[in-house]
């Protein structure tokens, strides 16, 4: 080992920064060499990368990590410190880990599984956790490699070529990156942009004109007010907008997330270059309509700074500006992130000092200033622009709003999701002679629910050793919920433990025995059902198999939180000739516990009765649906036969207020 090599040390090689953290395993030579070998090439120094690379690292093997850009960390050091986490108790495995990690950085102990998870955290914070990380597991990155080709035989990755000739060769690839690039270049099929509902059977997919970050007051979008002739303001889609429910090749917005502070020493707000008013024309007559703000979030991190991000009908977002990037080449990339970073810069600008607006938000703006120990080489703007969505692989299993609901049909868990399924807005329309929004979409999921380990690898025909944690198959609005950098930490160390096991057997990533992954994923820490320990649970929605009903029952979204597509209410009617059988298939005889689920609100019934048919009778219970809503509720354990043989019966006789029926699980005790 050459004693060049220190703890953390950065070498220039033909253009590429190689960052090395660490000493084992690797020699300078080896490192620099035209051609590198590794178990595992990692494409992507984003935070799923890190941990795909751990994860080998931990089972005893190597990866390297090769990334186009200089940053380390993708978003979730790139500024985006309040973590969007849904259910935060679901996330198992390294990602947990590394959140406990941030944890101990701000108050020091020994990191444990009772250490609590810190979801809001600075920058530089991060920074420091996923180089210990990279340093603890001698872990090389090479930054500034821009993916030039992928060598292939038959089905198979061979290596991947940088644009400087550095050659990255191994049995398995992974693509970590928010892009897709590696899957793309590797010839596996994948889409750009929103499927229209009927494609996948969805309800909040394709084109969505809703309230979400809308304009509540009307705002003339003509250059020349009342004068269609004059042209749209900068940024307004002259093409009608399609009904609701539509595809297209639209992606939601992009932006910087802002680590701001009110510190004495903050960095003020600057005018871009090329600075023109003009372009935020219509967030000027916004405020003149009546609008004061916000204009953006300010979540505390610590340290007194914010993750600062859109909020509102015009913000942070550059809404329909990012259509190109992900199928961009170099040059157009860094042309539409410059111009990303030239409207935010600009807008910070503007309502700190434009003398059209009132004086009170001139004078809030420009309160704040950008956190001057954080992106120091970027001037204190995050050098990582917020690719909330770019390519999506297609697969064997594509995640769909169903999954989301938790009626989908994964067999092959490797990881589960929980947050919202949220879109932000990707266009901006002109409605009945005002402009509108077009594409926020946040509708809430039931719970977290598992993702397939088919969604993160291609068909075995397209690419036997090539797995996509982030870039994964799964409709845009599916991929709305699961695009979570927790989430992308967890499919990570999934794939990265995959890997390993397809090159013990000598198979392809494709045929890895699920079981045998799933026992090492728990081994390590990954929750893979919900609640956890739930393995092998049944379950059972009122518009899915195994449902009988009498009575007229109402189809329902009025309240969120439900199971599948919707709930069904009775209408506070038919009371006694109402009712629905729940009849789940068990796959073994023995004891299991059953769960009922409802949508809660204060004019449902107190003591709805509910009959749950098994091996030694019936038992009924009383439920009391005005509470206790939007999740599981255990109703006891019982013993069952294998097969249809028990149920659950949900009745409305005797009844005072609306009765719900949404959802049964059957979990084996």
């Amino acid at each position: 080992m050459s004693p060049a090599l220190t703890r953390r040390h950065l070498l220039r090689l033909g253009g590429v920064t190689l960052l090395v953290t660490g000493t084992s395993g690797w020699s300078l030579p080896a490192l620099a060499a035209t051609t590198v070998s590794a178990d595992l090439v990692v494409y992507g120094a984003t935070s799923a990368g890190i941990v795909a690379a751990v994860q080998m690292r931990r089972m005893g093997r190597t990866a390297v990590i090769i990334d186009p850009g200089q940053h380390v960390g993708g978003l979730t050091t790139g500024g985006l410190g309040a973590t969007d986490s849904g259910t935060s108790a679901s996330i198992g495995g390294l990602a947990a880990e590394f959140y406990r990690r941030v944890q101990v950085k701000y108050v020091p102990g020994p990191v444990t599984p009772a250490t609590p998870l810190r979801l809001s955290f600075e920058p530089h914070v991060a920074a420091e956790v996923f180089d210990d990380l990279l340093t603890e597991y001698a872990i090389p990155v090479y930054l500034g490699v821009r993916l030039a080709g992928v060598d292939r035989s038959g089905n198979r990755i061979t290596g991947l070529t940088g644009a400087n000739g550095q050659h990255f060769t191994g049995p398995m690839f992974l693509d970590a990156s928010y892009e897709g690039d590696l899957m793309a270049l590797a010839g596996v099929s994948h889409t750009v942009g929103r499927e229209a509902n009927s494609v996948y059977g969805e309800t909040v997919n394709g084109t969505q004109l809703r309230t979400g970050h809308q304009f509540t007051l009307p705002v003339d979008p003509y250059r020349t007010p009342g004068s269609a002739v004059s042209g749209l303001l900068p940024g307004i889609s002259g093409t009608p907008v399609a009904p609701n429910g539509t595809g297209d090749d639209l992606i939601q917005a992009y932006n910087f997330r802002m680590c701001l502070t009110r510190a004495a020493d903050r960095i003020p707000f600057t005018p871009p270059a090329g600075y023109d008013p003009a372009d935020y024309e219509l967030l000027h007559r916004y405020v003149q309509a009546g609008f004061a703000g916000p204009f953006f979030t300010t979540h505390n991190v610590g340290g007194g700074k914010t993750d600062s991000n859109n909020h509102g009908a015009f913000s942070t977002d550059f809404i329909a500006a990012n259509h190109g990037y992900p199928t961009a080449g170099w040059a157009q990339r860094e042309s539409i992130v410059a111009e990303h970073l030239r409207y935010q810069q600009g807008l910070m600008w503007f309502l700190a000092t434009d003398p059209r607006l009132p004086a009170s938000i001139r004078t809030a703006t420009a309160a704040w200033g950008l956190a001057p120990d954080e992106f120091t080489a970027t001037g204190g703007w995050s050098p990582q622009l917020y690719v909330r969505e770019a390519r999506r692989m297609i697969s064997g299993y594509v995640m769909t709003e169903r999954d989301c609901r938790g009626s989908g049909q994964v067999s092959d868990p490797v990881g589960l999701a929980s947050y919202t399924m949220d879109s932000h807005n990707c266009q901006r329309v002109v409605v009945n002679g005002v402009v509108r929004n077009e594409g926020d979409v946040q509708v809430g999921v039931p719970g977290p629910y598992p993702v397939a380990y088919r969604s993160i690898v291609p068909t075995e025909a397209q690419c036997a050793n090539l797995l996509v944690p982030v870039c994964l198959s799964a409709s845009h609005i599916a991929y709305g919920s699961i695009r979570m950098e927790p989430v992308f930490m967890i499919l990570a160390q999934s794939a990265a433990t995959a890997a390993v096991l397809a090159i013990e057997s000598g198979q392809s990533v494709q045929q890895v025995d699920p079981a045998a992954l799933q026992t090492r994923l728990r081994q390590d820490g990954q929750i893979l059902t919900w609640p956890p320990g739930g393995e092998g649970a049944v379950t059972v929605d009122n518009a899915g198999l195994g449902v009988t009903r009498g009575g007229t029952w109402l189809a329902s979204t009025a309240i969120g939180g439900y199971l599948g597509a919707n709930y069904e209410h009775d209408d506070n009617t038919g009371k006694g000739q109402t009712w629905m059988r729940f009849t789940p298939t068990l796959p073994s005889s023995g004891t299991w516990t059953v769960y009922l689920r409802w949508t809660a609100n204060a004019n449902r019934a107190a003591n709805v009765p509910v009959d749950i048919a098994h091996a030694d009778g019936v038992t009924t219970r009383a439920v009391d649906q005005r509470s206790s809503g939007s999740q599981w509720v255990a109703l006891g354990t019982y013993p069952f036969t294998a097969g249809t043989a028990g149920s659950v019966l949900i009745r409305t006789g005797g009844t005072t207020g609306y009765v719900v029926a949404d959802g049964v699980r059957f979990d084996p005790a």
